[in-house]
């Protein structure tokens, strides 16, 4: 990483969203066009990583979501109450700024929205993705987490699993 820490936080006005360029235009575009509208409407909230205080590095976006029961793998499953849907939060978009590629940073934003969804008071069983690619897919398996069986882009993680670690 760079000689200055990454601050994240909460996305507010003040920043400079018009900077942020990763290698994806939808994310880009999202950023700069959309997440104020869904922030505002509470359907996602959205952190940012500071560098140098100013300038956005990377973000990921959190929402409300469930998973089906019946779309875990048995062995997880078999252990869960025998409720239709399971409490999950989603984490809808993650991208990190061309310039800090490389630097770790994406795994550093992951561990953080783990962290925030695990302090959580409001209960969910697991975190989430839609992985856009196999890419991304292969980031998150690295990072532990377990594709759904007939869905392998869509991954989970239990909370419990990251609860564990911090203790």
């Amino acid at each position: 990483m760079r000689n200055a820490p990454f601050l994240v936080g909460s996305l507010d006005a003040t920043h400079d969203r018009t900077a942020f360029n990763c290698d994806s235009e939808p994310l880009n575009r999202y950023l700069r066009e959309q997440v104020s509208q869904d922030v505002r409407r509470r359907v996602a909230a959205c952190f940012v990583a500071m560098a140098d205080g100013q300038r956005i590095a990377g973000y990921y976006t959190l929402a409300s979501a469930s998973l089906l029961l019946t779309d875990l793998p048995a062995s997880v499953g078999k252990k869960l109450p025998r409720y239709p849907t399971v409490p999950a939060v989603r984490m809808g978009r993650l991208a990190v700024d061309q310039t800090f590629k490389g630097q770790g940073l994406g795994g550093a934003l992951l561990a953080d929205a783990l962290d925030r969804a695990a302090r959580s008071e409001v209960a969910a069983y697991a975190l989430m993705v839609d992985a856009k690619d196999e890419a991304a897919a292969a980031f998150y398996r690295y990072h532990g987490f377990i594709a759904l069986p007939d869905s392998p882009r869509t991954l989970f993680l239990p909370l419990a699993t990251v609860r564990t670690s911090r203790s």
